[in-house]
């Protein structure tokens, strides 16, 4: 099975190849260019670079969210796109729990941390061990000072990542037993989102590309700013 995986849920935007064993191919880019513009190259090169087409790929995988509002419709809108020719079976997962399978090989509870800005990160916490994954709490948005509580309670190794953590890591860095994710796998990947919906298309657990839908923990911006006036200009 080759499942053709993308993430774009902030400002990194990845793209991979799994069969079940290995990865592929993967692109990966993280530069001033929106999202629109960057993945359709990045799978074409990845798919040329694998001896692949579309006709080969059995399964397409996207994070849903949390994230950037437009990051994550762009990825979902890529997705349906490149679905419809062949009808091929889809998997949203979150991108929360697709940064935690990137550490399989971990004894520790992962803490991936999205700055959702107004002083919140997007966040969850899972717990590795022998390669098993288990979720702590829901995806959510939460206050910084919340989350410092929150993990200041645990006794166990917590490592930080998302596009967040470098952010976050100076108001717990002098607790002992939170460190910063390695470079190489402290942002969002692909590889994650492959990783983690693997499972679901071997179950058939999947969707048709018209009903992949964007998980999002707050509204918009926009929605937020406008809800503000109306409240403002009804206490008037």
């Amino acid at each position: 099975m080759n499942i053709l995986s993308i993430e774009c849920t902030a400002a990194p935007a990845s793209v991979c190849i799994y069969d079940g064993e290995k990865i592929l191919a993967s692109g990966y880019i993280n530069v001033k260019l929106t999202h629109s513009q960057t993945l359709l190259p990045m799978i074409e090169s990845i798919l040329r670079s694998s001896c692949l087409t579309l006709d080969d790929i059995d399964g397409i995988s996207v994070a849903t969210g949390p994230g950037s509002f437009t990051g994550v419709r762009i990825g979902i809108s890529v997705v349906k796109g490149l679905a419809v020719k062949n009808d091929v079976p889809c998997v949203g997962v979150s991108t929360l729990e697709a940064m935690a399978n990137q550490f399989s090989d971990c004894d520790a509870i992962i803490c991936p941390v999205m700055d959702a800005r107004c002083d919140q990160y997007y966040n969850s916490l899972f717990r590795i061990s022998s390669g098993k994954v288990t979720r702590l709490c829901d995806d959510r948005a939460i206050l910084s000072d919340d989350l410092i509580a929150d993990i200041s309670k645990l006794n166990e190794q917590i490592i930080l990542c998302g596009d967040g953590a470098d952010k976050f890591y100076p108001a717990v860095s002098h607790i002992q037993n939170i460190c910063l994710a390695d470079k190489a796998r402290r942002f969002q990947s692909a590889v994650g989102v492959a990783f983690l919906s693997f499972n679901d298309f071997q179950c058939g657990n999947t969707v048709k590309r018209q009903e992949l839908l964007p998980t999002y923990l707050r509204l918009p911006q926009a929605e937020r700013e406008l809800r503000k006036k109306q409240e403002k200009d009804v206490g008037l």
